[in-house]
C-alpha cells in the first residue's frame, strides 16, 4: 500500500509514499506490517497525519531519527482482512496474479504476473508461451472470475 520514502524530524517520525490513488487510505488503518517480502513487522500506528500529497507518520517503537531511517526503503501492508471487500467490477491487484487467461477464442494466453500503472490505466502483465502486456479496461477485459481462476479477454494470440 505504501513505503517508508524517508525520516521526518527527529523523533521518529516517517516519510510515507502511498501507493494508492487517496494517499489518506493508510490513515485508516490502526496497524501496518512494514519490510520486504516475508521478512515484516508488525506496527501500530500511534499518529499519522497527511503532509502535501504524502504522509508522515510515527509508528510505536520508532523513537528516533536513526530507527526511523532504519525503515526507509520498506513496503507497507496491512493484513487482508482489514481491507474492505472490493466493489462490484473492482479488484485487488493481489487476486488477480496467477489467474489464467484465456481469449474469447478459448485459446490459453497465460498467466497474470503482475499489473503495470501507465497513468492512462492499469495494464495486465501475461506470462505464457509468449508475454503480452493487455490494457486492463472492458474494451479488452470480459469476465473477471477470480473464484474461478481465469480472466477473458478480447485479445488474439499473436497480438
Amino acid at each position: 500500500m505504501g513505503r517508508i520514502a524517508a525520516p521526518f524530524g527527529i523523533k521518529g517520525w516517517v516519510k510515507v509514499q502511498t501507493f494508492s490513488d487517496d494517499p489518506s487510505t493508510l490513515m485508516d488503518f490502526e496497524s501496518w506490517r512494514v519490510g520486504r517480502g516475508e521478512q515484516q513487522a508488525h506496527y501500530t500506528v500511534e499518529a499519522v497525519q497527511d503532509h502535501s500529497n504524502t504522509l508522515v507518520a510515527k509508528l510505536v517503537g520508532i523513537d528516533g531519527r536513526d530507527a526511523a531511517f532504519a525503515l526507509r526503503g520498506q513496503e507497507i501492508s496491512v493484513a487482508r482482512s482489514d481491507l474492505p471487500p472490493p466493489q462490484e467490477n473492482e479488484f485487488y491487484w493481489s487476486d488477480l496474479i496467477d489467474l489464467k487467461v484465456v481469449n474469447r477464442e478459448g485459446i490459453e494466453l497465460g498467466q497474470v504476473d503482475s499489473l503495470l500503472e501507465t497513468g492512462a490505466h492499469d495494464v495486465l502483465v501475461i506470462k505464457g508461451k509468449r508475454d503480452h502486456l493487455i490494457p486492463f479496461v472492458a474494451a479488452f477485459v470480459g469476465k473477471v472470475d477470480v473464484a474461478g481462476g481465469q480472466i477473458e479477454v478480447d485479445w488474439g494470440e499473436d497480438y
